[in-house]
């Protein structure tokens, strides 16, 4: 009589942000599908992550409408049918659900599509909806610590974020300089980056720039002759496989380049490094000058980003230079003026 291979408990996990927080989940999703049979909730761009790194993970694609950057409690144009339909993955019977953020929005969803045990961190009185409330790993932990406390909780292990294990080293020498990010507060001016690719080229390093849609215009106005404009995240995938080293702004691509071995230089304004430095050994970063109202996440208080903006030319041209020596290996030094 044939051995009976035991099921997997079924495992349902709510991450619906945007594409770098997916990258960050990466680690806690790998180690979650070896024990699990894992189901996650998170937008469409959740299926290219999926065939790349974490292949045993069924992604249910949902946009959840709080998630919009403007307007996201106009409830009359919610989908209502879509998340009607969402109640259909109660007849999946998972044994257990988490989310990996204090949201009680996502505590609400693991209630309402059955999840049998609840794992979460609890905010705002949401431990009621919660079976197994979290310790939160403390205001200034990366966001990779609560994955890690999930995983724990779970019986995971995974690496503390200084011990991640480093990819073999980069062949490429081409420097992937990425202008875009999920929102405007968080782009280093354009007009910056074209000068400091220029200085990357006068010192012969093989650069291409990479933007959003809505910058690839100005781009191209600017003469720039080395771009690309991926659309989805399986494009960008294939751009950073053969890409030495990432420059960029606090963005989903950054994050991505990361988990796929790339070491990153990341620009930070309004949000906090101690929070999304990219989960890579070289990575590298600077942050944005001091104001009172930060972290901000969609909206700044001022005309533009101020903190951003004292990240003058001189300073990020040194800095990358020293980044992409390291990285690249070839001698960078910033032209004088």
């Amino acid at each position: 009589m044939p051995d009976i291979i035991p099921q997997k408990p079924k495992l349902l996990v709510i991450e619906l942000w945007a594409l770098g927080d997916l990258a960050i989940a990466t680690p806690f999703l790998q180690a979650a599908s070896e024990q699990f049979a894992v189901t996650l909730l998170a937008k469409p761009h959740g299926r290219d992550l999926a065939a790349r790194l974490w292949p045993r993970v069924n992604v249910v694609p949902f946009i959840a409408p709080w998630t919009a950057f403007r307007h996201k409690y106009r409830l009359l144009s919610w989908p209502w049918k879509e998340l009607l339909r969402l109640r259909s993955l109660r007849a999946e019977r998972f044994e257990v659900g988490l989310s990996g953020r204090w949201d009680p929005r996502d505590h609400f969803l693991l209630r309402v599509l059955g999840a049998r045990k609840r794992f979460g961190f609890p905010r705002a009185g949401s431990q009621f909806l919660l079976t197994n409330p979290l310790p939160h790993p403390g205001r200034l932990a990366h966001r990779y610590e609560q994955w890690r406390t999930a995983a724990l909780a779970l019986g995971l292990e995974l690496p503390a974020r200084g011990q991640i294990p480093r990819s073999p080293p980069r062949t490429s020498d081409r420097v992937m300089v990425h202008t875009g990010a999920g929102r405007p507060l968080r782009v280093w001016p354009l007009a910056r980056y074209r000068a400091l690719i220029e200085h990357l080229r006068l010192q012969n390093y093989n650069v291409l720039v990479a933007c959003d849609p809505d910058q690839e215009s100005w781009w191209q106005e600017a003469g720039e002759t080395k771009l690309a404009t991926p659309r989805s995240v399986t494009e960008l995938i294939g751009l950073l496989d053969r890409t030495g080293a990432f420059i960029g702004n606090d963005s989903g691509p950054g994050h991505l380049a990361a988990i796929l071995g790339v070491p990153t230089f990341t620009l930070f304004g309004p949000q906090l490094s101690e929070w999304f430095a990219p989960l890579h050994p070289a990575a590298k970063w600077l942050d944005g000058g001091p104001c009172p109202y930060k972290p901000c996440s969609d909206y700044c208080r001022f005309s533009s980003p101020k903190c951003l903006l004292e990240l003058d030319e001189p300073l990020v041209c040194a800095q990358a230079a020293q980044f992409l020596a390291i990285n690249i290996g070839k001698p960078a030094q910033c032209p004088k003026g």
